[in-house]
């Protein structure tokens, strides 16, 4: 794949070494000039110095052909602009942006950016993860269908406890994917499995959703 990244920086260097070494074509855009030099020192002539913002410069570097631009600039402004300029005026058909404001994920999504990766929530996520008693964790966005992929821990008080699936008042869009127990493989549930204490539930639902879906699993 040819793979565009606008931002120079340690995420974009680092970023661009992984893909160079699973053998992507790929190329950085990056505004300083010391930067652009260690770059190209580093991993060959792979980054050019321009605005990754700019049209003129997606132009010069065959933005129409690539398969992804992945913006990583420590601006949340520049990311949004060089992903709208590559999908609208280019067509490149996935845009990736580094978010530093999970406040401005919901208006990279409605302006048509594929993904958005935020440091911010990847860790409070990853302590989510930590936290036993924590109801709800995301673990997949699928941001062009609106969907999360999330799990529900059942606490040992929940009042859904014995209750089978067929007994609780799920979302019309929400699904059951998995059930992860204890010493036990994952399984598919099934309209009469029943649930029980400490069971992990992987779920598919609509952002809307979570928390009738978080209710309807753990009960009051």
């Amino acid at each position: 794949m040819y793979i565009i990244i606008v931002g120079g920086g340690e995420v974009g260097y680092y970023l661009a070494k992984a893909l160079l070494e699973e053998g992507h074509e790929m190329l950085v855009i990056e505004k300083d000039a010391s930067r652009n030099e260690f770059i190209c020192d580093e991993l060959g002539s792979v980054c050019i110095r321009g605005d990754g913002c700019e049209l003129a410069t997606l132009a010069e570097i065959g933005t129409g052909r690539a398969d992804i631009l992945i913006a990583v600039t420590g601006d949340d402004e520049d990311n949004l602009v060089a992903c709208q300029v590559a999908k609208y005026k280019f067509n490149v058909p996935r845009t990736i942006a580094r978010i530093r404001n999970p406040k401005n994920e919901a208006i990279f999504k409605k302006l048509g950016v594929d993904v958005t990766v935020s440091s911010t929530n990847i860790i409070l996520e990853t302590i989510a993860e930590e936290v036993p008693t924590h109801p709800l964790t995301h673990l997949l966005t699928i941001r062009d269908k609106g969907l999360e992929v999330v799990e529900v821990k059942i606490p040992p008080d929940s009042t859904t406890i014995g209750k089978s699936v067929k007994e609780l008042s799920l979302p019309l869009e929400s699904k059951l994917a998995l059930i992860i127990r204890k010493e036990h493989k994952p399984t598919v549930p099934t309209i009469n499995t029943i649930l029980q204490a400490e069971d992990q539930v992987i779920a598919l639902t609509p952002s809307k959703s979570e928390e009738a879906l978080r209710t309807a699993l753990r009960g009051v």
